[in-house]
């Protein structure tokens, strides 16, 4: 039987955050991984020269974790256009963040996409969530959904915030709890959006990278977790035994290993469609958003544009993100009808590469009842959880909860000194 101190299921940014923080104590680990590649849902194959991300993902340079852990300069982040082309009747109007263009956000008064004071009203959110005042207000635990209606007419909220957040939050109802929204708001006024040149999938390479050497197994599937002996069974037969184990997986994983001491959850899911294109519709590399509330698509933007890696010289990439519940959402015919209403017949010649249906795409207890600083890492003696579902439903929450794992591991090791019995 094989032995060392931690055992870390899971590589995903969970996981190698985890892994991360023991390597810097000197705490010797094994980090196990199914797949083939490090990153969890964070994933970005090459299919016929284009960089296509498990979908659309992209990195709000503001999260905190992320830019006390990742190296943003290496990772060369393109940024996208701070603003978004709402789709109103049959043209494109473009809704700019006033702190970040403030010139396109004067042209944009005039637009119908909201009034006027429904334009200041964001410009001020933005602001005050920028200088960090204007703490929540409103019924505890009051849905996104509901403080908008509060704030912004009908049209500000149907033809911007709706499609806008439903991208987001992967939920049209927009239910999540409004300190989600306001601290999404908050990473969106004081950072970028952006994506590393060559593909999210960067992210969990630059962290894997720098954990020590054959520290990190892939295609190495767990069986079996036996929580009061820390022993973990794997697929192939062989056994492994720690001081402590930490279940970094998905949700579903984890209670599959540990039944008992995980609770179930339910997820948004989402289908992302990859379109290659000879030349992109727009030049610059901006969301465009359904205001119509009509159709499948909610958003799309041109990668191509944000990065030009992600697609060959003298090609394009679209992305399109269609949700549950609009109609057609998940038929290829309906998304490319809807294409050709707006970008028009160039649209024809455009080819589905690959169309990604992600049924566990966000968790939606930890959009319901966000935890900020993560909840209890440590599930029973020598046992800890990790992952986004088990702090906020994000990048940062998800490296966050895996350091704070480590910690609560590095604690337990403090307090409980090493016998030589087991070792």
């Amino acid at each position: 039987m094989e032995r060392t101190e931690v055992i870390i299921i899971g590589a995903g940014l969970a996981g190698l955050c985890c892994a991360r923080r023991l390597a810097e104590s000197g705490v010797r680990f094994t980090l196990l991984e199914a797949s083939d590649a490090p990153g969890g849902r964070i994933r970005t194959d090459l299919v016929d020269g284009f960089r296509l991300d498990r979908g659309f993902q992209v990195l709000l340079t503001a999260y905190p974790e992320a830019r006390r852990v990742l190296d943003y300069e290496a990772l060369d982040l393109k940024p996208f256009y701070s603003g978004s082309l709402v789709r109103v009747g049959s043209q494109w109007l473009r809704m700019a963040d006033p702190w970040h263009h403030p010139l396109d956000a004067l042209r944009s008064f005039a637009h119908p996409v909201g009034s006027a004071w429904d334009k200041i009203q964001a410009g001020l959110l933005s602001l005050q969530r920028t200088v960090g005042c204007g703490a929540p207000t409103g019924p505890r635990g009051e849905s996104t959904l509901a403080f908008l209606q509060r704030r912004f007419s009908p049209s500000m909220l149907e033809r911007f915030f709706r499609p806008f957040m439903a991208g987001v939050l992967l939920d049209r109802d927009l239910g999540a709890d409004r300190r989600w929204f306001d601290s999404l708001y908050r990473l969106f006024a004081t950072g970028q959006t952006a994506v590393p040149a060559l593909g999210m999938e960067e992210i969990p390479r630059q962290l894997a990278a720098a954990l020590p050497r054959g520290s990190l197994r892939l295609q190495t599937r767990v069986a079996s977790l036996l929580a009061d002996t820390r022993q973990v069974r794997l697929a192939g037969g062989a056994t492994l035994q720690a001081r402590a184990v930490v279940l970094a997986t998905d949700a579903t994983a984890a209670l599959a290993l540990a039944s008992s001491l995980v609770p179930p959850m339910a997820f948004r899911e989402v289908r992302a469609w990859w379109w290659a294109a000879r030349a992109p519709s727009h030049p610059d590399p901006i969301l465009f958003l359904n205001g119509t509330g009509t159709g499948p698509i909610n958003n799309a933007a041109w990668l191509s544009t944000v990065s030009r890696a992600y697609a060959p010289p003298g090609q394009a990439l679209l992305n399109v993100t269609t949700l549950p519940g609009a109609p057609g959402w998940d038929d290829p015919a309906a998304v490319r009808r809807q294409l050709r209403d707006w970008f028009g017949p160039i649209s024809d010649d455009w080819r589905l590469l690959r169309e990604d249906w992600i049924r566990q795409a966000l968790p939606v207890p930890a959009q319901l009842q966000p935890r900020f600083e993560g909840r209890p890492a440590r599930l029973a003696p020598g046992l800890f959880l990790a992952g986004d579902h088990h702090a906020t439903p994000s990048i940062n929450g998800a490296m966050l909860s895996g350091r704070r794992a480590a910690e609560a591991v590095l604690q337990e090791f403090a307090a409980t000194p090493q016998t030589g019995e087991l070792w």
